[in-house]
């Protein structure tokens, strides 16, 4: 049994987390933090976790951070890095669900985020926590970086593809829709229901935060130059990421369905469908999946995979459980066995 923390629960993200580990197994919840929530009780905000969790939101304590095992940062971009050293020093495990330790190159991560890195030099030491890629330097991590939702879905349907040289690099293309929820649980006119039902619109299209995390992880497959286009897109649903990738093959003489199927055949949160399907959002609400198919249209040289998964749980807290169970040598699907919601 393991103590676990979470800094900064009162997001979308958080609640999953609260969800998620308390029901695990293997963990203890000793603290959830909140400045702007000190004392309320868990359970009274979030209704759900009435009978689950007994915590009150406190503000964020160094001394009880210390005394746990394992925290998770389920804050807004830059507020980990300036906490994560010191808790690092005392023997702590990290894990951070922001993009404070995701991209290596620290000026890249300065362009798009647009502050100052305030622990640079441990941004070489952070894992990238995508389990089918990293899952050996998870085990061993002390700071481990959780991927963000569009990356983990996108690099999920792209990789077997670019491990294989299969595909030329140099024009990929991502074209991916998420619910609502993406954005956060802050007050935001563009997520009002009012704003987003009866809606679809692209955004961030000149470029998204999530292009470099994106690139980074499809270079480290290849020797190749990686040129992506990639546009999100909002739509009018709460949970779910659907990512419809695109890429054009070097031959035509290939067994998509068989590179798919063993690339991930022992991997336990991805689950490659059936040749010629078709996956819905709705088929992983609440699951820590990722639901893969792969098409030729016209058996054409232009690959379609799709990919979709929950954005707050295989896209965020779910993926952020499964890290934690490799760093501590649980389990793998240990506290994320739950089955899909439907409707």
């Amino acid at each position: 049994m393991i103590k676990a923390g979470i800094v900064g629960g009162t997001g979308y993200t958080g609640v999953e987390l609260l969800r998620l580990l308390a029901a695990h197994p293997e963990v203890e919840l000793e603290v959830i933090t909140s400045r702007s929530e000190e004392g309320l009780a868990v359970a009274d905000m979030f209704p759900n976790l009435r009978g689950h969790v007994d915590l009150r939101f406190s503000v964020p304590d160094m001394a009880v951070l210390k005394a746990c095992d394992v925290v998770f940062f389920a804050t807004p971009n830059g507020i980990a890095m300036t906490m994560v050293a010191e808790l690092l020093d005392a023997g702590v495990r990290v894990i951070d669900l922001a993009a404070d330790f995701r991209i290596k190159d620290v000026q890249e991560w300065t362009r798009w985020y647009g502050m100052q890195h305030a622990c640079a030099d441990l941004v070489a030491e952070a894992v990238y926590g995508l389990p089918e890629v990293n899952r050996e330097a998870i085990r061993n991590t002390r700071l481990l970086a959780n991927p963000g939702c569009y990356p983990t879905a996108v690099q999920l349907g792209l990789l077997p593809l670019i491990e294989g040289g299969l595909v030329e690099t140099a024009n990929l293309i991502a074209d991916a829709k998420s619910g609502v929820s993406g954005a956060g649980r802050q007050a935001n006119v563009a997520t009002l229901l009012g704003e987003a039902s009866e809606s679809l619109k692209a955004y961030a299209v000149p470029g998204h935060r999530h292009l470099p995390e994106i690139r980074q992880g499809l270079q480290q497959a290849t020797a190749e130059s990686i040129g992506l286009t990639f546009v999100p897109h909002l739509t009018p649903m709460i949970r779910g990421i659907h990512a419809t990738c695109y890429a054009t093959l070097k031959s035509a003489e290939v067994d998509l369905q068989a590179v798919f199927e063993t690339r991930y055949a022992n991997e336990p949160f991805v689950d490659v469908l059936p040749a010629g399907s078709h996956p819905e959002t709705r088929s992983v609400r609440g699951a820590n999946t990722c639901r893969i198919a792969i098409h030729r249209p016209q058996d054409g040289d232009i690959v379609v995979v799709l990919s979709v998964i929950d954005n707050l749980v295989k896209g965020a807290a779910g993926q952020a459980v499964h890290n934690m169970n490799i760093m501590f040598a649980f389990a793998e699907d240990s506290g994320l066995q739950g089955i899909p919601l439907i409707p």
